[in-house]
């Protein structure tokens, strides 16, 4: 192997090196918000439904479960920015049917899931258009 060959293939490293560099920076700046309130919103929706399932509806807890979906709802149209009006009115509706559901304010298992059955609705019907 001659020097030639030896510094094209240290040339070729270092390239690699700092393009592998520039990618994980890339990656890292992503804005981590939209993937964060989903999985939040998905273990609330998640909790709740298993105790449906389950028939194990304590009503303190699914209140909590509600609010929290309430509150991390309302971090949607931040955590998206520059989304278009209808993702926007989407998260409305979401918003609209959690405030029904604590207003509900279940204290069992058929109202539970009578409560939650909007929710999760209105999460589909995004989820089918922007997921």
């Amino acid at each position: 192997m001659n020097a030639r060959s030896a510094l094209l293939i240290l040339l070729g490293l270092v390239i690699g090196v700092l393009g592998t560099v520039f990618a994980m920076k890339a990656l890292g700046d992503r804005n981590p918000m939209p993937h964060a309130v989903m999985t939040v919103m998905g273990h609330h929706m998640g909790t709740l439904g298993q105790a449906v399932k389950a028939r194990q509806c304590d009503a303190a807890q699914a209140n909590e479960h509600l609010l929290r979906l309430q509150s991390t709802a309302s971090d949607i149209v931040e955590a998206f920015p520059g989304a278009e009006q209808d993702f926007v009115d989407h998260a409305g509706r979401l918003r609209t049917a959690l405030q029904d559901a604590v207003q509900a304010h279940p204290t069992d298992c058929p109202s539970l899931a009578k409560a939650i059955k909007p929710v999760g609705e209105a999460c589909d019907s995004c989820h089918q258009q922007y997921r």
